[in-house]
């Protein structure tokens, strides 16, 4: 697929507009440069590597893809101390243009609070100022190949392709068999953000040392009182997690160094990393206990941070433990995952929240908010043995809407409310649906249902390999096979998205970047529907979201290839 831009003469480095810049040419440059950093670092020239990040970090590519980050991302909106938001092609180009290193001096943070999961404490967040946050994402381009290249293989936590169900299917594999170790160390890091020694990342983190260490100095305002930062890196900057990450990085070579001897692990040490939660498996408890413990210990003091005892403990397999949001347990010898209870009561807590809320909105209104936090939720724990928790949710959710239904008319019966509130779909009654009042082909008015949870189905996740590297060439063809297959179960069912995509070659024709079910995606039509354009595929192309507003503001031109057929 090719684009042909309207008013694009211009190389990127001498673009005269934000929507003239060439992205594609960006993306191309900023990806080679990465790869070299990638092979440097696999080689061990750390004096290449120095320079082939001050390259990336001094290109106008580089600074470009930065800008287009921080202002495409859910916290454009959201300002810093200093009230800036780049939100008109002027002032993003203008910030491109800006960014440079001489005379840079970070601002302080703006200091919020949010509510923790369990709903009781409060976890802080620092916000950046717009021009910190750019120049924390140009950075982070130069850092995130390194970071991936010399990461433990078994951490999975804020990396790229990595997910939760990547740690959860590590859990199966080091714990499933019965010759597999039977006790854990439940490991918890207290205040691991904020109690990380800012030494020990000025002098380990592979990036512009007095760039970090001014990013680590500047501090941050509450209540318009300035406050001073000795240790830790904020929760809330693009760059922190990947901090965080080089941090605790190590722990599991150091770990088999100690208790592995060769192929050999007699004491079936193996350690699965999410961020900084991770548990470590263990042949008996004395060994994690007496053993294992220690070591862990010694290797956080050396970065500033403590175990927390509160939290921290050893289980054994028969008891169970809770891991990103699963309980992982073994029943009579056999392992079974199965969604938390804890994760399960906080679901429905919400959606009583979001029913009772909405005690007089229409029922179409409702579905429609409620869809997306069911499906979403289903999606997440649908890779474990959850039917018969589906199950269990699916009837606290209709008992939720059942008296949300009913305190709406007290005056009428049972049979009336359920005339008004519920449909008969196929083999199914008692469905919350209402017809829209939109006609379809056959006639008929269109059907809005609630999802139906009990009915989403069970399929096992495909783990990543340890040693893909996304920035690695050798890997590019793995990552693109499995994104794919990922885009493609997004997509099922909708026939018409999936032969759009492939007919795309799978790539948005503005940065020719491929199109996946994290990236997301907008139809955009060639001949606008004002200009009699058509909802026709002929008339259709996915975009990026931020590659959509960047083509409604320049109104590209895009020549569509022959339909091919398969991946």
């Amino acid at each position: 697929m090719t684009v042909q831009q309207q008013g694009t003469g211009a190389s990127s480095d001498r673009a005269k507009h934000w929507h003239s810049i060439d992205w594609v040419r960006c993306h191309r440059e900023v990806r080679r440069l990465q790869a070299r950093i990638v092979k440097a670092t696999q080689n061990g020239k750390h004096g290449k590597v120095k320079a082939l990040q001050w390259l990336l970090t001094h290109s106008f590519s580089g600074k470009a893809l930065a800008v287009k980050r921080v202002t495409g991302n859910r916290g454009k909106r959201t300002p810093g101390v200093d009230g800036v938001t780049w939100s008109t092609p002027g002032a993003k180009l203008r910030a491109v243009l800006s960014l440079k290193r001489r005379g840079y001096r970070p601002r302080p943070l703006r200091r919020i609070y949010i509510p923790k999961a369990d709903g009781e404490k409060m976890r802080p967040l620092g916000i950046p100022c717009m021009v910190d946050r750019a120049w924390q994402a140009l950075h982070l381009l130069a850092l995130e190949p390194v970071a991936e290249t010399t990461a433990d293989p078994n951490s999975y936590g804020f990396r790229s392709a990595r997910s939760t169900h990547d740690a959860i299917e590590r859990c199966f594999e080091v714990l499933a068999k019965a010759d597999r170790a039977q006790w854990i160390l439940e490991a918890d890091i207290r205040s691991c953000f904020d109690e990380i020694s800012h030494d020990w990342l000025v002098a380990n983190v592979p990036m512009d040392k007095a760039i970090l260490r001014r990013w680590l100095k500047a501090g941050y305002l509450h209540n318009r009182v300035f406050h001073s930062t000795e240790a830790g890196t904020p929760q809330g900057g693009i760059v922190s997690p990947t901090l965080m990450n080089l941090t605790l990085d190590g722990l599991e070579r150091t770990l088999q160094a100690k208790f592995h001897r060769g192929e050999r692990n007699a004491s079936k040490i193996n350690i699965i990393r999410y961020a900084d939660d991770f548990v470590i498996t263990g042949v008996t408890r004395e060994v994690l206990v007496d053993e294992v413990w220690p070591v862990v210990e010694q290797f956080l003091a050396e970065r500033g941070l403590l175990l927390s005892p509160e939290k921290t403990r050893v289980t054994h397999i028969g008891e169970g433990f809770d891991f990103l949001g699963m309980n992982v347990r073994k029943y009579d010898g056999k392992l079974l995952i199965k969604p938390a209870d804890t994760s399960v009561q906080r679901f429905l807590r919400k959606l009583r929240d979001v029913v009772k809320g909405n005690a007089t909105a229409r029922q179409d209104w409702l579905i429609r908010k409620l869809n997306p936090l069911i499906q979403g939720w289903a999606n997440y724990y649908r890779h474990i043995v959850s039917k018969r928790i589906f199950s269990k949710v699916s009837r606290a959710i209709w008992l939720c809407l059942w008296r949300w239904a009913r305190r709406r008319h007290p005056n009428k019966g049972a049979r009336w409310v359920r005339q008004k509130y519920f449909r008969t779909v196929d083999a199914r009654h008692w469905v919350f649906g209402t017809e829209t009042g939109k006609k379809l082909s056959t006639g008929k008015l269109e059907l809005l249902t609630l999802y139906d949870i009990a009915s989403s189905p069970i399929r096992r996740h495909r783990k990543i390999k340890a040693a893909a590297n996304p920035f690695d060439l050798q890997w590019e063809s793995y990552f693109e096979q499995r994104l794919g297959l990922a885009m493609l179960d997004s997509l099922k069912g909708r026939i018409r998205l999936i032969r759009l995509w492939l007919n795309q070659e799978r790539a948005c024709p503005v940065c020719h970047q491929m199109i996946t079910k994290s990236s997301g995606w907008r139809l955009f039509h060639l001949e606008r529907v004002v200009d009699g354009g058509t909802d026709a595929s002929r008339n259709l192309v996915m975009l990026h979201p931020d590659c959509h507003r960047i083509a409604r503001g320049r109104r590209v031109s895009v020549v569509k290839p022959a339909p091919e057929m398969g991946l």
